[in-house]
């Protein structure tokens, strides 16, 4: 028996538990530079703000409906997020977390009343956290999904379904015409893994509900569809064809952009914000305990400023010696940047991107013929050098007492308590770090 447990409007929940005088307003999340609306509360999808619906277009409810738009706080939502994966992990052997605020449970061999369970998770979560959730038990991890949405579609919408299924719903709590009944009125786009385009073409083909999808039949969707499509099917049945994967493949690539908030024109400004992306993007590599044989570096004009000169670079560098020192990947990164970097342009974007990633430790030292000394030419393993324990300190100190608290000195300094990143996203409506910086927590007064 598989869980789904998902965090309700999540984004727009972190910003509530901070200032919980939004609770019950109307609530947008915006995309970096506060281009578009990336989460939205019930309330905000009453007034039809639509994901991903540009700001400017529904600007205007600000003052006509009250409408409340706050930039994205990554930070906070991921630190929020850890928090809850590591409850919703006490509650089960196995856990896969699937996105930032979902995350699949095996039950298998739990002989528990499952939405007793699910209760109490839910509850743990909302009172060591704030966040609301909404938790789905089913056979498979699509009938996991499904149940989830019913759970939160229940809760939210009364009358869609049966109000003892709101918040947390177990499929192997109902009868098979119960179960039956569910899926005759829920549409076959609220189907894990059947998209747009996919539901068009079942609708054409007479399939618009859940049920008819259970009912049709297995070959003709494979061959009409694809095989993925007959194993949702297959899943919709009860026959599973995914487990949880509690500890999922290490990326092959790991890539760190961002567009800036004002274009940039000179090369100090590319090279602090690639030093930037570097960085996090070397601590990404560490996390999975991998080394990388090779840098990537792009910076290019933005193709919708049609009055602007355009240009972009996108080199790739092979490292002597694959690595996960940070300094030893900004500097390589930082050189490109200067090598290739032309004057007269206005720069909107730029990121590090890396590459031919392997596990530490595990790699083969390569002799470096160019090296001014015998020591230098020497192979050397990362996973045993002092830069790697190094590296292991400042990702210590930056988990303990916040993330930046160590970093290089190419990276965006700090005035008066303030970064000074010229490259920086927009970001005028950003609520406090409250979980991890030590000077934005929230302070109270009695």
């Amino acid at each position: 028996m598989y869980a789904l447990v998902d965090g309700n409007n999540f984004y727009v929940s972190c910003e509530r538990v901070f200032a919980p005088w939004l609770v019950g307003r109307p609530v947008v999340v915006l995309s970096s530079n506060d281009g578009a609306c990336i989460a939205r509360s019930n309330e905000a999808k009453d007034l039809g703000v639509g994901m991903a619906e540009p700001w400017f277009k529904v600007r205007h409810l600000e003052k006509s409906a009250g409408l409340i738009a706050v930039s994205a706080n990554h930070e906070l939502y991921s630190d929020m997020s850890a928090r809850m994966m590591d409850i919703e992990a006490r509650y089960a052997p196995r856990q896969e977390v699937y996105s930032v605020d979902e995350s699949f449970l095996d039950f298998d061999g739990l002989r528990d009343d499952l939405v007793t369970t699910g209760r109490a998770m839910r509850a743990a979560i909302l009172r060591e956290t704030g966040l609301p959730t909404s938790v789905g038990f089913g056979a498979t991890k699509t009938l996991a999904k499904l149940a989830n949405h019913i759970a939160k579609t229940a809760d939210r919408t009364p009358g869609s379904y049966p109000a003892r299924l709101a918040q947390v719903c177990d499929f192997a709590t109902l009868a098979p015409h119960e179960l039956d009944a569910l899926f005759a009125v829920t549409d076959v786009r609220c189907v894990w893994g059947v998209g747009k385009r996919t539901t068009e073409r079942l609708k054409a083909g007479g399939i618009s509900t859940v049920q008819q999808l259970v009912r049709a039949d297995a070959s003709t969707l494979r061959a009409g569809f694809s095989v993925t499509l007959e194993k949702t099917l297959l899943e919709l049945r009860g026959t599973s064809c995914m487990e949880v994967d509690d500890a999922p493949p290490p990326r092959q690539q790991i890539l760190v952009s961002r567009s800036f908030g004002t274009p940039i024109t000179h090369v100090d400004g590319i090279v602090e914000a690639v030093s930037e992306f570097a960085s996090r993007a070397a601590e990404r590599l560490r996390e999975q305990g991998s080394v990388a044989g090779a840098i990537g570096v792009f910076f290019t004009t933005s193709p919708f400023r049609q009055n602007d000169r355009q240009h972009g670079v996108n080199v790739t560098l092979p490292l002597v010696r694959p690595t996960g020192d940070t300094a030893a990947l900004v500097t390589v990164a930082t050189a490109a940047v200067r090598a290739q970097f032309r004057a007269g342009f206005r720069y909107a974007k730029a990121g590090a991107v890396l590459f031919d990633l392997r596990p530490a430790g595990q790699h083969q030292g390569e002799l470096d013929l160019f090296s001014s000394s015998p020591e230098e030419a020497a192979p050397r393993s990362d996973a045993d050098s002092a830069r790697t324990k190094l590296m292991t300190a400042m990702d210590a100190l930056n988990h303990r007492f916040g993330r930046d608290s160590v970093r290089l000195g190419s990276q965006a300094l700090a005035s008066n308590g303030a970064e000074v990143r010229v490259w920086a996203t927009k970001q005028e409506r950003r609520s406090p770090r409250y979980t991890t910086r030590w000077d934005e927590m929230p302070v109270v007064r009695a």
